[in-house]
């Protein structure tokens, strides 16, 4: 695992390339997520998030809020020592709709975005600088 800092990330700025994730084929990705889940190690991210897709929780909150449908907002924060945690949001100041505590992380950032938008057809994950 290489060295991976937010001035690198922040270079990604829109492609139209995508890659379709492995186990569900309806999620595609950007060169810059691809890019974190290299440089990071971190493939598990993507699928940590890509897990939570049409998941009972997933679709609770949709049926609340109409925006989680099209797009949502990812969030993961390194905690104390080695552990992290995932959060989804409808928008920036929402209240979480989806709460993922990971045990063990050697993440390099500190923290990290990563927004989902739907376009009836793929889920394609980005991160904020390739908006």
């Amino acid at each position: 695992m290489g060295t991976l800092t937010d001035q690198e990330l922040n270079q990604f700025t829109g492609d139209l390339v995508r890659y379709r994730h492995q186990l569900n084929r309806s999620v595609i990705y950007t060169p810059g997520v691809r890019h974190m889940a290299e440089k990071g190690a971190a493939y598990w991210l993507i699928d940590a998030i890509v897990s939570h897709f049409n998941s009972p929780a997933f679709n609770r909150a949709a049926a609340r809020d109409y925006r989680i449908e099209t797009m949502h907002f990812w969030t993961f924060e390194k905690g104390h020592g080695t552990t992290g945690q995932l959060v989804a949001r409808a928008d920036g100041p929402e209240e979480p709709f989806l709460v993922q505590n990971i045990d063990y992380t050697d993440f390099p950032l500190e923290t990290i975005n990563i927004w989902a938008a739907f376009d009836g057809e793929h889920w394609t994950l980005y991160l904020p600088s390739e908006h």
